[in-house]
């Protein structure tokens, strides 16, 4: 064999392991996402963009290097088993779910799925994970609130309305958020106001609940993070105007949507985060040794048409530190 041709051989040979590596970066991933809300509701589109924008900043690119499988569960509780066992089926590196219900369904279809979660309350109390730093098991992501925030929904009520002396506090009792926030709520020693529950589960035991309490003066509301709120920002805004009653809110949609002020997580923000975690899981990382992150943008929205409406003057204090003003 002539020297020029071994040396070619030889560098060819050499680099094989090269090729091989960079045909396997490049292979075809899979990503599943399992959102809480409808196909439709533009939200859900927001959130699941902002998160295709986080995989790209990181290099990936829907249909090159990865492909997304996306299903809506629209709240539908069938819908959640549904689409997590469908999704599992498709054998995806990572899924990201939304909700802990979602995450829950996906567990009991896989126990060793890699999950990264957004919008989840209370990852601990619902047996998602074992601890926040230690996730352990397959599954990590991004709580939506710490249980302090739900204090701070009171103080915001006091601010803005002065003269209520008593809140509502709209939850779901039903799982372990519903109730850590109304006991957050409860610890604010802060605020003197008299306080009481109402429970998320029917929307006509919701509306009766609330026209009983509207029988007394100087009421106001706070509705906690849940999916019933999640999906009834619109009607539960209408009924606390209805009955003339101040409101807080615990994210920026339920302000669009008539709400007289909110203040919660940036979610748009958390979606684009989410995907920086399954960036590093498609990777090679595992959700193991993900600690669990709390949120690190917030926002605070004011709607001046509700506020005229039930004839508040917003403070010029409490506008200055509003990032949204619906007029």
């Amino acid at each position: 064999m002539r020297r020029r041709e071994f040396i070619a051989l030889i560098g060819g040979a050499a680099a094989w392991p090269l090729a091989a590596r960079a045909q396997q970066v490049e292979r075809m991933r899979r990503v599943g996402v399992l959102v809480n809300l409808a196909a439709n509701d533009p939200m859900g589109q927001a959130r699941v963009a902002a998160f295709v924008q986080g995989l790209q900043a990181a290099g990936w690119s829907d249909g090159r290097n990865v492909r997304i499988d996306t299903r809506w569960a629209a709240a539908d509780p069938g819908n959640y088993g549904k689409y997590a066992a469908e999704l599992i089926s498709l054998g995806p590196d990572v899924v990201l779910a939304s909700t802990t219900a979602a995450v829950a369904r996906l567990q009991q279809a896989s126990r060793t799925m890699p999950i990264v979660f957004v919008s989840v309350i209370d990852p601990v109390g619902s047996g998602l994970i074992t601890s926040m730093a230690r996730p352990g098991g397959s599954v990590t992501g991004f709580v939506i609130f710490e249980y302090a925030l739900a204090a701070k929904w009171l103080e915001l009520l006091k601010e803005i309305a002065p003269g209520v002396k008593r809140a509502a506090v709209l939850r779901d009792a039903a799982v372990a958020s519903g109730i850590g926030q109304f006991a957050a709520i409860l610890g604010a020693g802060s605020v003197d106001m008299e306080l009481s529950a109402i429970d998320l589960r029917d929307t006509r035991e919701i509306e009766r609940a609330v026209a009983e309490f509207a029988q007394r003066p100087n009421g106001g509301l706070i509705v906690t993070a849940s999916q019933f709120g999640t999906n009834n920002p619109g009607p539960l805004a209408a009924l606390a105007a209805r009955h003339k009653l101040p409101a807080v809110y615990p994210f920026r949609y339920f302000a669009s949507a008539g709400g007289l002020i909110s203040y919660g997580v940036d979610q748009l923000d958390e979606y684009h985060r989410a995907a920086a975690y399954v960036d590093r899981i498609l990777k090679g990382e595992k959700p193991a040794d993900l600690p669990v992150q709390a949120p690190t943008k917030y926002e605070l929205a004011i709607n001046l048409k509700t506020a005229k409406a039930l004839g508040l003057d917003v403070p010029p204090s409490l506008l200055a530190r509003a990032d949204e003003v619906i007029e």
